[in-house]
């Protein structure tokens, strides 16, 4: 799958949650693995972040990853070696990103896993992992953070970019700056 074709199919996938599976914290710990010795010395912390990081909360099944490096550069100047690693990306996209670069990668027709390259310890780094530790301190939180997700998914299960932003200012009120 090309570049295009790999942004569009991400674009037009359907928005479907699904119970929590107790087996997306090992898809995680084995991508982690496998990254770390695609890239050894690269990062310099890698972390499992959004629902599929929270036990009991449904989820689309992409395992979303916090790759942490020392700077946007770097970030950049992994993105070759990652996509002949069996990843995918769009150019365009991350083009229009400055405090990250994200990436995909797929198998037998849809979305594994969703990497994202941000500054360690950065101000995406850190708002990331409390939104992350907000929800798997909080069950209450959790919950609704579940309901507003489902909610979303009804509302737009044909439009990922709306079902994104209709969860964006939750997300910013838990996550924002300290």
């Amino acid at each position: 799958m090309n570049e295009q074709q790999s942004l569009w199919a991400a674009i037009h996938e359907e928005v479907k949650l699904y119970p929590h599976d107790p087996y997306w914290p090992l898809a995680y710990a084995i991508e982690r693995e496998r990254l770390l010795s695609v890239l050894p010395g690269v990062f310099i912390d890698v972390e499992h972040i959004g629902s599929t990081a929270v036990a009991g909360l449904a989820a689309k099944p992409i395992i979303d990853i916090l790759a942490g490096v020392a700077s946007m550069a770097v970030a950049d100047s992994v993105i070759a070696p990652l996509c002949a690693s069996g990843y995918t990306t769009s150019a365009e996209f991350n083009n229009t990103l400055s405090d990250r670069k994200w990436l995909m990668r797929w198998a037998d027709g849809r979305r594994t896993h969703h990497l994202h390259l941000v500054v360690h310890d950065g101000q995406v780094w850190r708002e990331r992992l409390r939104f992350r530790d907000a929800l798997r301190s909080s069950a209450a939180l959790a919950s609704r953070y579940a309901a507003l997700k489902a909610d979303a998914a009804g509302m737009h299960p044909t439009d990922r970019e709306a079902y994104t932003n209709a969860k964006t200012e939750f997300i910013h009120s838990v996550s924002g700056p300290a």
